[in-house]
C-alpha cells in the first residue's frame, strides 16, 4: 500500500507554517497518543527546527497508557516536552499551558531582562489530519471556534484564538507527507482514522487491525465479537466467524465480507474492543 496524498492545500499550509513560525513562541505538536511515532509528520520536522515544542500526545483515553509512558519518555529524551491529553473530554488541557510556560521559559526571561512587557505565550499546532487540533483548541478557549470534523482535512486556513490572557494559538490545517512506502505506517494510519477510507485498500486495514489484536489482546478480541477462534485460525475463518454472528449476510446465507470489514475497523478505530497503542516503543525503529 503506497499511499501519495498530497492535496494542493497541503502543499499551501506547509509554506504557511514555515512563514508564521517567527510569529510564535513555541510549537505544538499534536499526535494521536494510538501511534505517537507513525503520526509524526518529518517534514515538519524541517520546517520547525530548533524552536521549542511541545508534543501533545491526543486521545489518551483510546491509548495503552504503559507504552504512552514509554513514549513520553522518549519524546523528553529529544528535548521536547510531552503532555498526555484527552481533548474530548477536557483532560489534561491545564497541563498543556504548564508545558508551554517551561518550554518558553528561557525565551520570556530574557525578554523581561530586557525591559519588554509580559504578553501571552504564542504558540502555533500542528499535526496531520484528524489528530484532534479543532477539538483540542475549542475546549482550550472554551468555545467553538474551530471546526471539527470526523474525517480527515476539516481545517483549511491559519487562525488566531485567543486563550484567556496567558496564551494564543494559531491554528494550520493538517499536513500529512508527500508520500510513505512503509505498508505498515500507511495501515495504522488508516486505523486510527487519519486518512481517508477512499484512499486505501480497505481488507488490508481490517486485517492488519485483526492481526494486530490477535497478536496482543486475542481475548478481548474473542470476547468483543463473540466468537471462539484461536491465532492460528486464518483471517478468512475470523471473517467468516464475526460476520455470521453480527448477521451480516447476503443472498445464499454468505458473509457479507465488506460488512465485516467495515465493523472490525470502526470497532477497533473508535476502542470498542479495547485501548491500543499500535506504536510498541520496544518494536519501533526510533
Amino acid at each position: 500500500m503506497v499511499i501519495q496524498w498530497y492535496p494542493g492545500h497541503m502543499a499551501k499550509a506547509k509554506r504557511e507554517v514555515a512563514e508564521q513560525l517567527k510569529k510564535v513562541d513555541v510549537v505544538f505538536e499534536l499526535v494521536d497518543a494510538r501511534i505517537p511515532y507513525s503520526s509524526r509528520n518529518p517534514v515538519i520536522d524541517e520546517v520547525i527546527q530548533q524552536k521549542p515544542r511541545v508534543v501533545i500526545l491526543n486521545k489518551k483515553d483510546m491509548s495503552n497508557l504503559k507504552e504512552l509512558e514509554k513514549w513520553e519518555t522518549y519524546f523528553k529524551a529529544q528535548g521536547y516536552f510531552p503532555v498526555a491529553i484527552d481533548a474530548k473530554h477536557g483532560k489534561g488541557l491545564k497541563q498543556v499551558e504548564q508545558a508551554a510556560t517551561k518550554a518558553t521559559e528561557e525565551k520570556f526571561a530574557k525578554e523581561k531582562a530586557k525591559g519588554l512587557k509580559p504578553r501571552a505565550i504564542r504558540a502555533m499546532i500542528v499535526g496531520i489530519p484528524n489528530v484532534g487540533k479543532s477539538t483540542l483548541i475549542n475546549k482550550l478557549s472554551k468555545q467553538s471556534i474551530a471546526k471539527t470534523g470526523n474525517t480527515p482535512g476539516v481545517t483549511k486556513q491559519q487562525q488566531w484564538i485567543k486563550v484567556g490572557k496567558s496564551l494564543q494559538l494559531l491554528d494550520t490545517p493538517g499536513i500529512l507527507w508527500p508520500k510513505f512506502e512503509d505498508q505498515t505506517i500507511g495501515k495504522k494510519l488508516s486505523i486510527t482514522g487519519a486518512i481517508k477510507d477512499s484512499i486505501v485498500h480497505l481488507d488490508e486495514v481490517a486485517i492488519y487491525g485483526l492481526d494486530f489484536l490477535k497478536a496482543h489482546d486475542i481475548e478481548g478480541l474473542k470476547q468483543h465479537f463473540d466468537v471462539d477462534l484461536s491465532d492460528e485460525d486464518e483471517n478468512l475463518d475470523w471473517f467468516e466467524a464475526i460476520g455470521r454472528r453480527r448477521g451480516m449476510l447476503q443472498k445464499g446465507n454468505e458473509v457479507d465480507y465488506e460488512a465485516v470489514i467495515d465493523a472490525i475497523i470502526y470497532d477497533v478505530r473508535n476502542a470498542k474492543v479495547g485501548t491500543y497503542t499500535f506504536d510498541l516503543y520496544d518494536e519501533m525503529d526510533v
